[in-house]
């Protein structure tokens, strides 16, 4: 396995207290129009407009590219994550799979907390936009270390489930987490009611551990023999 404790630069707290820059500017206001109009419902140019810059080029001039744009989107939030889940590897040590899951995904579910964060509904919007090469793929490999090697770790804790269920399992739990805290990031903008924090995390947490963990049943195994099995993509949370 890669070693988990890796640096990153580019943290977003420290850049928080500074006059942001139009890059910054431009990535937050992307953030914000992509999750709420989809990724094909916003022009280079409406987001130029809408993060205050009268040259309307600016995003192209910056970035190139929506692709490339969305891929520093990424590089923009994921730093603060992989530092709280370093942090919080450090604290609480964690040694069995439902310490180890909550380590790697509380912090998505804190970012939901941030009043000014449309990122969890962006990645939402991310993995309805078509097919092919994730961003998260182009990334440098110290932004993908610590997810990979969770993916590697909770493998190892699942050695009863047979491939390719477990990896399958693993990418289902993930991508329900990730929805569950863009409804979150949503209702709170809308001021909707929401369940204290500590009781989502926690009753979150129990469903999907025991998701995880569920003995495979004979239906399910029959139902793997005799067929062709796709190799299973490894979806992120970034």
């Amino acid at each position: 396995m890669r070693a988990w404790m890796v640096d990153v630069a580019a943290d977003p707290a420290t850049l928080a207290v500074l006059p942001p820059s139009t890059k910054q500017q431009i990535v937050l206001t992307a953030e914000r129009l992509f999750a709420g109009q989809g990724l094909d419902g916003v022009s280079l140019r409406q987001l130029a407009a809408a993060a205050g810059n009268a040259n309307k080029s600016a995003v192209r001039y910056h970035f190139g590219s929506k692709e490339r744009l969305i891929q520093a989107i990424f590089e923009y939030r994921l730093p603060a994550l992989t530092r709280r889940r370093q942090l919080l590897i450090a604290e609480r040590r964690p040694v069995d799979l439902r310490s180890w899951v909550e380590c790697y995904l509380l912090p998505v579910m804190e970012q939901a907390e941030q009043d000014d964060s449309h990122y969890l509904t962006f990645v939402v919007q991310l993995h309805r936009y078509g097919a092919g090469e994730h961003p998260f793929d182009r990334l440098p490999e110290a932004f993908k270390v610590t997810t990979y090697d969770f993916i590697d770790r909770l493998a190892a804790m699942l050695p009863d489930i047979p491939e390719p269920l477990r990896t399958h399992r693993i990418s289902r739990a993930m991508t329900f987490w990730v929805h569950a805290s863009s409804d979150r990031e949503r209702a709170r903008q809308h001021g909707s009611p929401v369940l204290p924090f500590a009781v989502e995390v926690s009753d979150l947490l129990d469903g999907l551990i025991g998701f995880l963990e569920a003995p495979v049943s004979a239906e399910a195994l029959s139902a793997l023999d005799g067929i062709d099995l796709p190799v299973m993509s490894r979806l992120v949370v970034p």
